[in-house]
């Protein structure tokens, strides 16, 4: 998991505050928000200028027509997600505000002169500390993987973003696309396999909860286990259980391009201990987008599409996902071939193919 740390700037933030404690009390019309980490945070009811540290509320920005509100960029989209700079690519302009190790530079925060912060609930001491320090409604977000979170969210920045109507829109999209898939898996009799998820750079890391699994019509093998890091929902495994968990298909984080992924599908089919499982017997191990500092919101509706007809494909045909795709993402950023796109850094559009 990522951490976020703050540079000192105490001199320079005594001299901003002075100016920002002003201007915030010209502010008459204001927002009561309590967010993930049960903080009661007051900020504008209208933002214009945004700093956002937590790349899924990013995302949501810029599918909601506003990314020109956004006034910084944290390391992680700049440097680690292959598909922000498809969805923004105005973000190349952006001042970096956090660095590789996540340090972030709090004094281009003063100097940015947001009028709202958003950072990650797993980063607490950082979203205090951000607040603290600056006086500037500093507000901690994530869907923690689950859709209605995320829409939520939506809901939430379409209306501090006077954007409501695209928000609903995007809404009513998500559920509507994220309801057929369901309604077709579940009228059908065909079993739901048992899925393992290897996550974040580890064959034996997998998420305790993951919804796309679910709604594509497949069982999460560790759904009942508890996170092994408070606040994330990261479990830490073994290869025992791996096998007597005996999944049916393996997932593989697959959203890197192919020269940095530290675990391949070839590492589970190529191990002679995973033989007689199902998934390396069959060969039924894939890779999959899955969480990278929680979800982009048209990923995500991809991703279950895809996961769908990778678990159930007498039920949905393979010769169109990849243009269902592309139409996905053009509903979310209006930018044509954005799966196309991704698909040269990360490989995505030959994934269905076991490749």
């Amino acid at each position: 998991m990522r951490k976020f740390v703050i540079q000192s700037a105490a001199l320079f933030i005594g001299l901003v505050l002075c100016g920002s404690a002003a201007a915030a009390g010209e502010i008459q019309d204001r927002r009561t928000i309590v967010d993930n980490l049960g903080r009661t945070v007051a900020l504008p009811s209208h933002l214009e200028r945004v700093l956002s540290l937590q790349p899924e509320i990013s995302r949501i920005i810029v599918a909601l027509g506003a990314a020109g509100r956004l006034v910084g960029i944290d390391h992680f989209l700049r440097a680690e997600d292959p598909l922000f700079r498809i969805i923004a690519p105005g973000s190349d302009s952006l001042p970096l505000v956090s660095m590789a190790d996540y340090n972030v530079n709090m004094e281009l925060v003063l100097r940015l002169a947001p009028e709202a912060i958003f950072g990650g609930p797993e980063d607490k001491s950082v979203v205090e500390a951000l607040q603290s320090k600056t006086g500037i409604p500093t507000i901690a977000l994530a869907s923690q993987g689950r859709y209605d979170r995320l829409l939520e969210e939506i809901s939430l920045l379409g209306a501090i973003l006077g954007r409501s109507e695209r928000a609903a829109e995007l809404i009513a999209y998500f559920r509507a696309e994220i309801e057929a898939i369901r309604r077709t898996v579940q009228a059908s009799s065909e079993p739901r396999p048992r899925v393992y998820l290897a996550f974040w750079g580890s064959p034996t890391r997998t998420p305790v909860h993951y919804e796309p699994v679910d709604a594509a019509g497949g069982t999460n093998v560790a759904e009942n286990l508890l996170p092994s890091f408070l606040g994330t929902l990261i479990a830490n495994v073994n290869f025992e259980r791996l096998l007597a968990w005996n999944p049916d298909v393996i997932l593989v984080h697959g959203n890197y391009p192919a020269r940095r992924r530290a675990v391949t599908t070839g590492l589970f089919l190529s191990d002679g201990r995973l033989s007689t499982v199902p998934a390396v017997r069959d060969r039924r191990v894939h890779y999959t987008f899955g969480f990278w500092n929680w979800w982009d919101p048209a990923e995500v509706l991809v991703e279950t599409a895809y996961l769908a007809r990778l678990f159930h494909p007498g039920l949905f045909p393979a010769a169109d996902w990849k243009v269902r795709a592309d139409a996905v993402f053009k509903k979310f950023y209006g930018i044509d071939r954005i799966f196309a796109a991704l698909s040269e850094s990360i490989g995505c559009a030959e994934w269905l193919d076991g490749r």
